[in-house]
Order: structure tokens, then C-alpha cells, then sequence
């Protein structure tokens, strides 16, 4: 059973693991929290790791959409799932826990998916592509 962990000071146990299996796949989005958080370059408003047991399966988070935008906006970002950790349901646990936190707080929210994989999925959740902006897809709370 998969517990999602709210990280505030640290990364957790196992985060060099996962961002050498990202490092080895091409992305690079994963050695960006060790340095945002060693930094507090960006203020994350949620870190959150997938714990699998005591194994960290993965990670994702939000800040405030960092690129000018129309209204109040949050960017989901440094989302990772280790390979073996996939087709679980794990992204998608990610993905809706920080969905709940960011209605709460704007309408809008964004990420910029780096590939197009990335791109199917985050419209699998609900986003739309879109051209027009600092960012590939997004999402409005709806209601």
C-alpha cells in the first residue's frame, strides 16, 4: 500500500536512487528539489513522496506558476515515478492529492510536460493541451 509523506526540510530516504533512474532515463527534473530544497529556491507549497513500504516509488510537488500568468496559478511539477513503481496508480495518487491542495487555493493550474508520454498522461488527468501559454497543459477547477 502506497502512503503519500509531506516533505518539508529533507528529501527522504531512497531520493538519490530515484533521480539516478531519472538522471539514466534523460530527465533532469530530479535534481531540482535536492538543490530547491538544499536552497529554498522555490517555495514549494507541497512536496509529497509516494513511500511503497520503505521504498520510495515517488515524487511530486507544486509551486506557484513561476511564469506570468492571467490569474492566480499553480505549476504541478517534479513529478517522478520510479520505472518499476509505474502503471501502479502512484502518478495518479500524486497527481489528485496535489489537485485537492491547489482548488483550495486558485482555479487554474498548470505543468509543462517535457515529453510527449508526459503529454498523454496529464491529459489523462484532466489537462488540456494549450499553446498560448508559459506552459504546455493545464487545468481548471471545474464547478
Amino acid at each position: 500500500m502506497v502512503q503519500l509523506v509531506r516533505l518539508t526540510d529533507d528529501l527522504p530516504q531512497g531520493f538519490d536512487a530515484l533521480m539516478a533512474l531519472a538522471t539514466t532515463a534523460g530527465y533532469g527534473n530530479m535534481a531540482r528539489p535536492a538543490d530547491e530544497i538544499a536552497t529554498s529556491s522555490t517555495a514549494f507549497i507541497a512536496l509529497l513522496a509516494a513511500m511503497n513500504g520503505k521504498d520510495l516509488a515517488g515524487i511530486g510537488g507544486m509551486t506557484l506558476e513561476p511564469e506570468p500568468a492571467p490569474e492566480p496559478t499553480i505549476r504541478l511539477r517534479r513529478l517522478y515515478v520510479a520505472p518499476s513503481a509505474r502503471r501502479t496508480g502512484i502518478a495518479r495518487t500524486l497527481v489528485s492529492a496535489l489537485l485537492q491542495e491547489a482548488w483550495d487555493q486558485v482555479d487554474l493550474v498548470s505543468v509543462h510536460a517535457g515529453t510527449e508520454d508526459a503529454a498523454h498522461f496529464w491529459q489523462a488527468q484532466g489537462f488540456a493541451a494549450i499553446s498560448n501559454a508559459p506552459w504546455s497543459q493545464q487545468a481548471r477547477r471545474s464547478g
